[in-house]
């Protein structure tokens, strides 16, 4: 029995998905524990592409279940649309599939808030996805947040609705000068819902821990990434749920004991969507290269990602925060053509306000750990280790000693400097273009 935690050890976008796809050969159950619809995992089966936003990866396997956790915000119109989308494409979407009846719902004012409160803000504006996730959480928090269990109770979910309304149209109509929403119109609408999701919902802590007891492989499948983990991430350019390894325990009810393990994924390089420091950060035509061919572009939004060099400091401050067991490294063949490669082990920082030894004596601060505050680590540059290239095509390479030499040296660099092993190595988007040197399941 093993029960493993797969995590974005970066601004998300690792390539989560494929490698939970490639584990969930080795697992009966795949959950989601936390984020909503702003995610995207993206899955290549042979030259079929599937982008999943909130059904776990492992929906593409016969004969698995999965579940949506409780720390997981839903907005029903587009689960019922992804699992519509999936049952056209010939995929099983029933009885394999299980909704937490505590997950939060997301309801149209929040998409609405979320896009204005986005808006006003102008040039501050974090970059969010403009879905609703952010408010659903804020409702979740304050205790007035609307339950996937409330949708079955028609006459008190109505009730909450409706005190809801009275608070969410005043403001839309007195600061936003909107029309304000009207309460059948919303309630027939989820009312619909409801009825095609009634057969999903159940209560998935029992269900996951009568697995888990009974000796089930269990695969934890998170969305987004750790440094945009709402305590422990680039405040305030974060998500707004506990995308570490932490919130496997609150999103699905499993005690931290019944972990074995925990597996950080992370790109051969550095991406981020949106607004935020991003010390790495490649400006010119070579970050222009690197998205190009590694298809940088959100898989939910479409948006370019912004491209960078691998930044060792922000994944020693993942792996403090998970305690990974193993990392699986994506996208190396992205690299394939870049002579000099440069990974960041530092970061410098001259304190305008002079609060260090370092700056009170006219000299930079140097950080080896992640600064706290934003604007700190955007005032941060980086220190670079120059590593060769391999110049050797390694798309589709299944074994380790088939990678170009400098590709090794590369890899055992990073395994060294991070102090953890690489037990996955991904060299192309397909299921099967990797290599894997351990699998965390043990098999």
């Amino acid at each position: 029995m093993s029960n493993i935690v797969v995590v974005g050890a970066q601004w998300g976008d690792e390539g989560k998905g494929k490698i939970v796809d490639l584990l969930t050969e080795s697992a009966k159950v795949v959950a989601r524990y936390q984020g909503g619809h702003n995610a995207g995992h993206t899955v290549m089966i042979k030259n079929e592409k599937f982008v999943l936003h909130v059904i776990p990866s492992g929906i593409l396997h016969k004969g698995k279940t999965c579940i949506i956790g409780n720390g997981v915000v839903i907005d029903p119109k587009a689960l019922i649309e992804e699992i519509e989308g999936l049952k056209n494409r010939k995929v099983t979407v029933g009885k394999n599939l299980f909704i937490s009846g505590g997950a939060h719902v997301i309801m149209p004012y929040h998409t609405l808030l979320d896009c204005k409160h986005e808006e006003a803000k102008g040039s501050h504006k974090i970059g969010t996805t403009g879905r609703g996730i952010g408010p659903a959480y804020v409702d979740k928090m304050s205790r007035t947040g609307i339950r996937m269990i409330d949708l079955l109770d028609s006459k008190g979910f109505k009730d909450k609705l409706k005190a809801n309304l009275n608070d969410v149209n005043f403001l839309i109509e007195n600061k936003y000068h909107i029309n304000r929403l009207r309460l059948e119109k919303v309630y027939s609408e989820y009312m619909r819902y409801a009825e095609y999701l009634f057969p999903f919902i159940t209560d998935t802590v029992v269900m996951i821990n009568k697995f888990i007891d009974s000796g089930k492989n269990v695969l934890f499948e998170g969305a987004q990434g750790t440094l945009l983990d709402i305590d422990h991430g680039t405040y305030p350019y974060v998500t707004s749920s506990s995308a570490s390894a932490g919130g496997v325990c609150t999103g699905l009810g499993v005690s931290p004991i019944k972990i074995d393990g925990i597996l950080g994924v992370t790109k051969a390089y550095t991406t981020r969507v949106g607004e935020g420091p991003f010390p790495t950060e490649l400006k010119d035509k070579l970050g222009e290269e690197i998205r190009l061919k590694g298809g940088e572009y959100g898989a939910t939004t479409g948006r370019p990602r912004r491209c960078g060099w691998l930044d060792l400091v922000s994944l020693r401050h993942a792996i403090m925060i998970n305690g990974f067991t193993g990392i699986a490294l994506t996208k190396l063949d992205v690299l394939d053509e870049v002579d000099k490669l440069k990974v960041c082990v530092a970061y410098t920082y001259e304190d305008p306000y002079k609060r260090c030894e370092c700056s009170k004596k006219g000299i930079a601060c140097k950080f080896t750990d992640m600064p706290q505050e934003a604007k700190v680590l955007e005032a941060c540059k980086p220190v670079y280790k120059e590593i060769a290239g391999w110049k050797t095509n390694t798309q589709g390479v299944k074994r380790l000693k088939d990678l170009p030499k400098q590709a090794r040296v590369y890899i055992d660099y990073l395994s060294e400097m991070l102090d953890v092993k690489i037990d996955m190595i991904s060299t192309g988007q397909r299921r099967d273009e990797v290599v894997i040197l351990q699998n965390p399941f043990g098999g």
